[in-house]
């Protein structure tokens, strides 16, 4: 069985489709482009604006005129994530997937359910010609993972439309009504490299083997960060043998928490024996504290040549102490939300650069604003201690959670119906959505967002459930036919 067998047929052969597009964030042209070609065949109204965002309009079906229009929201951007044995170049080929069970992965990589599960259903909408639904407005948006820079670019004249489906999240059986708001902290090392000792015993450590993930759906599982673990590690040497550094890289996107880091450092030659005993120790250690939620983390070190310079003392004091001090997890829950994450930080990525800098990147949630900037304040204040510069970007705003929604009643209503009695649970995100940005630009506007079932998104290990995926296009299929008149 393939993909192109499983049910419903046309989510997904759309999605097969999108599969076979590469799609990276701000690298959107190609999907761009199928989207104006698919609207082109279908015959149907299409738009684009400047910064690459796709409205395609189909008109109500018979008796639904009088009912009001609706946006069905999806990006169509991925996270281009694989592993480091993985041959796979994101800006070129196809995602390869196969079916594991009830699953759909990818060899290797990212699968790009995240978002593209959610543009499938909505073009398999646009092209169904059986389906009941009021006048629709389907919006696609470029580059949500890297900034949400098309949400925020978009022009409050663009869309008509009075509700707003967001299909981007990734729980069947779960109606979300809320999300955090985030920005990212930039900081940067300025080191003075300075020429490697001689008689050092040189090796490369790495922490490698974890599940990474989303860092906002998914932070609070409290899964391994390998340049927490790797600064730890690295952190214990400096204090007790006389360290020194020569490269520190880990992690890599500021929305994935980092599976993998690796630094080449040296000790003193006669303490060769010691740099292996606290490898095992730590290795001991963080295996068994992650044992229920990361059991693949692995600690390695392996001798390696000398490199030809270091950084200097100072700073390679200033970057492990304040690695290990800076936030990554939770930082508090929500008072009015039982179970929803508040407040978090996710140590997202340390990397050699240019002009000897080392960049630090780690992203700030919370559906709080004020102790978004207080844990923004909190990141500032141990980098400063630190003596590296520190820049704010990306923030985006939080969506206030509506329980008096209309289009939540009926969404609610439909699940009810569909699921033999169930109720649908209602929730907030820790992670962020576009949908705050929409309600800035257009206040009026009704939404909710739902989604199949999708685990490990932003990870190699990014996988979607097949039977989640019918039970939640059933679940859209009836919401449209029950949009209630104006």
């Amino acid at each position: 069985m393939t993909i192109k067998d499983l049910k419903p047929t046309a989510v997904w052969n759309y999605f097969y489709e999108i599969c076979q597009i590469p799609h990276p964030s701000k690298k959107e042209e190609k999907i761009i482009a199928y989207l104006l070609d698919f609207a082109k065949k279908h015959g149907l109204e299409t738009k684009k604006d400047e910064a690459g965002n796709v409205l395609i309009t189909k008109p109500a079906s018979k008796g639904m005129e009088n009912r009001p229009t609706v946006i069905l929201q999806g990006h169509v951007d991925m996270v281009c994530e694989k592993n480091n044995d993985t041959v796979h170049d994101f800006d070129k080929d196809p995602i390869e997937t196969y079916i594991d069970g009830d699953w759909l992965k990818a060899k290797g990589t990212t699968l790009g359910a995240d978002n593209g599960i959610g543009v499938a259903a909505a073009l398999a909408v646009l092209a169904a010609d059986d389906m009941v639904h009021p006048k629709l407005e389907c919006l696609f948006t470029v580059d949500e993972e890297t900034g949400l820079t098309g949400a925020y670019a978009l022009n409050n004249d663009f869309l008509t439309g009075e509700i707003l489906l967001n299909l981007d999240t990734e729980e069947v059986g779960e109606i979300y009504i809320g999300c955090a708001g985030g920005k990212v902290a930039t900081i940067t090392f300025t080191y003075k490299p300075e020429a490697a000792p001689k008689d050092y015993f040189w090796f490369k450590a790495q922490v490698n083997g974890l599940s990474g993930g989303h860092s906002g759906s998914e932070i609070h599982k409290g899964l391994g960060n390998a340049n927490k673990i790797l600064d730890r590690f690295l952190w214990t040497l400096n204090k007790e043998y006389s360290l020194v550094l020569a490269e520190f890289n880990g992690g890599n996107l500021h929305n994935a928490i980092p599976r993998e880091a690796y630094a080449i450092a040296g000790v003193p030659y006669n303490k060769k024996e010691s740099v292996a005993v606290a490898a095992n120790i730590l290795a001991a250690e963080v295996e068994a504290e992650l044992k229920a939620v990361d059991p693949g983390v692995k600690l390695t070190v392996e001798s390696t040549q000398a490199p030809a310079t270091i950084i200097d003392n100072e700073t390679k004091n200033n970057l492990l102490n304040a690695l290990y001090v800076s936030p990554h997890g939770v930082y508090g829950m929500s008072h009015d939300i039982p179970g929803l994450v508040e407040t978090s930080s996710n140590l997202a990525s340390v990397k050699m650069k240019e002009n000897n800098t080392i960049e630090v990147k780690t992203s700030i949630r919370s559906s709080t604003e004020s102790l978004k900037a207080d844990l923004g304040n909190v990141i500032e204040s141990a980098y400063t201690l630190a003596k590296a510069k520190m820049e704010f970007s990306g923030g985006y705003p939080g969506w206030k959670p509506n329980p008096s929604s209309k289009i939540l009643k009926v969404a609610q209503e439909s699940y009810k119906k569909l699921s033999g009695g169930k109720d649908a649970k209602i929730m907030a995100i820790h992670a962020g959505l576009e949908c705050g940005l929409f309600l800035e630009k257009y206040p009026h506007l009704d939404m909710i967002s739902f989604g199949p079932t999708i685990t490990e998104a932003h990870s190699p290990g990014e996988r979607v459930n097949i039977p989640s995926v019918a039970e939640w296009w059933d679940l859209l299929v009836d919401v449209l036919k029950n949009i209630p008149a104006k």
